[in-house]
């Protein structure tokens, strides 16, 4: 049997201390294999956007054991999770955290700069990664000239340019109307079948969850039920 992408195993995630904690995760586990689009629901404290933190190393666990294609991740000093971080994800987020007064290859090009990537190189990866998106010819637009969808995509674009073995989406078609929602959705899913990037996506909407093929579901901490519609091959 193949090892689990990630794992998470009896982790909490505990905030504060005394009258003020907070038990976001109340021993958690969970494994995703590789090339899963996985959905995660729950209501709001449910712990769902915490463990997509978890997995994300923008977090680190209370108690319990992260793994990472079998690497104990809790071992990772801070600047080995930042590189970790680099390396293997890419991140989405509902608000689409673009520079404003950037052009949409500029914005892709931002984690490449970060990796000392040449310009020549980068360049040509921005340039790939906005035609996957469904961006061509928008390249020197503004997010002020893009449509929310368009945002969205730039904000796609940027975390596939470097070619993560995981995309983590927090809330990806918050912000948008119905079409745009499914627009997103059925990107995603092409990324995730063509690519086979490993997609792990928080939403408080079940027919975005429908997309995946998997969906777990937090309550107070922990892992309440998992509804399953196919497994990748």
């Amino acid at each position: 049997m193949t090892a689990p992408l990630v794992e998470l195993v009896d982790v909490t995630k505990v905030y504060g201390r005394g009258d003020t904690e907070v038990r976001a995760l109340a021993g958690a586990s969970l494994e995703i294999a590789q090339g899963e689009f996985l959905a995660v629901m729950g209501p709001s404290g449910s712990g769902k956007s915490t463990c997509l933190n978890v997995i994300g190393c923008l977090d680190r666990p209370t108690a319990g054991t992260q793994y990472f294609r079998g690497v104990e991740l809790s071992r990772l000093s801070g600047d080995q999770l930042a590189l970790f971080r680099r390396t293997y994800l890419g991140f989405v987020f509902q608000g689409y955290n673009l520079l404003a007064r950037t052009s949409a290859i500029e914005n892709v090009e931002l984690p490449l700069v970060y990796r000392g990537i040449a310009r020549g190189e980068r360049r040509k990866r921005a340039q790939q990664a906005l035609i996957d998106v469904g961006l061509a010819g928008r390249e020197h637009h503004t997010p002020s000239e893009l449509s929310g969808g368009q945002q969205q995509r730039v904000a796609i674009a940027r975390a596939i340019a470097t070619g993560p073995a995981v995309l983590l989406a927090d809330e990806p078609t918050g912000n948008l109307d119905s079409v745009r929602k499914n627009e997103i959705m059925l990107l995603l899913r092409n990324l995730n079948e063509t690519r086979g990037i490993t997609i792990i996506m928080v939403t408080h909407e079940p027919e975005m969850a429908a997309y995946a093929h998997r969906t777990v579901h937090f309550r107070d901490g922990v892992i309440d039920r998992v509804d399953v519609r196919s497994l990748p091959s």
